[in-house]
């Protein structure tokens, strides 16, 4: 069984490494920002106030469409349900005083929830939330404050950067490990053709979830492989 120290060492390398691997997200969204008419405060209110990655990157989305304050705050809140189920999932863990709870309720997210959840010691699960939830906030910010800080003094950098393919990028960074399994692969190219195929003619956002229906094919495909090895 491994010791103590040990096994904080691996949480502290495991949550270290997600937060570098996001960091390309906060850059994004800084330069995101820059190019929707946000503010440098408004950047950083967003990413220390909000801080859930695709709320803020839809609630930026629907403000630089001209959409209204309450339209944005909607499209923020129903992305950010899951965290519900991260609150049912790690309250046995992060026990404590009504005011700790709710402080620390800020750093409920998908990484911070992800490296507790690898725990099994409840001792190791609070400090994987917090260690998760508190790189990813810092190296975040920080980006955040990067991108966009950087990118309103070289607004010709936006051209250049291409926030389009920016975020794309980012994430297909965050997901290659995950491309060694070919029905990863399979599933990747068929979202991926989803996705071009509606663009055209669907409205904005449709490509993107249709996109996700790719994965229904893997579970056919899985139980296909099992019983040919048989």
């Amino acid at each position: 069984m491994q010791g103590n120290d040990t096994v904080r060492r691996s949480i502290r390398a495991q949550a270290l490494s997600i937060g570098l691997a996001i960091s390309p997200f906060g850059l994004a969204f800084g330069a995101f920002c820059t190019d929707a008419g946000i503010s440098m405060w408004e950047a950083l209110g967003f990413s220390a106030l909000v801080f859930g990655g695709s709320s803020q990157f839809a609630a930026v989305s629907v403000l630089a469409d001209d959409g209204t304050v309450i339209a944005a705050v909607t499209a923020g809140l129903l992305l950010n349900l899951r965290s519900l189920a991260f609150g049912v999932s790690m309250a046995a863990s992060l026990k404590g005083s009504f005011l700790w709870r709710a402080c620390i309720s800020q750093l409920m997210i998908d990484e911070s929830t992800a490296v507790a959840s690898a725990q099994s010691v409840p001792e190791h699960r609070r400090y994987g939330y917090m260690w998760g939830g508190l790189s990813v906030f810092v190296l975040w910010n920080l980006t955040t404050l990067i991108g966009v800080s950087a990118l309103s003094e070289t607004e010709s950098l936006i051209g250049d950067l291409g926030i389009d393919a920016t975020i794309p990028a980012a994430f297909l960074g965050l997901i290659w490990g995950k491309l060694e399994d070919s029905t990863h692969r399979t599933i990747g190219v068929l979202g991926a053709l989803l996705a071009l195929i509606l663009i055209p003619f669907a409205p904005s956002g449709i490509p993107v979830i249709a996109a996700a229906g790719a994965v229904l094919w893997a579970q056919p495909w899985k139980a296909k492989k099992g019983k040919s090895s048989e």
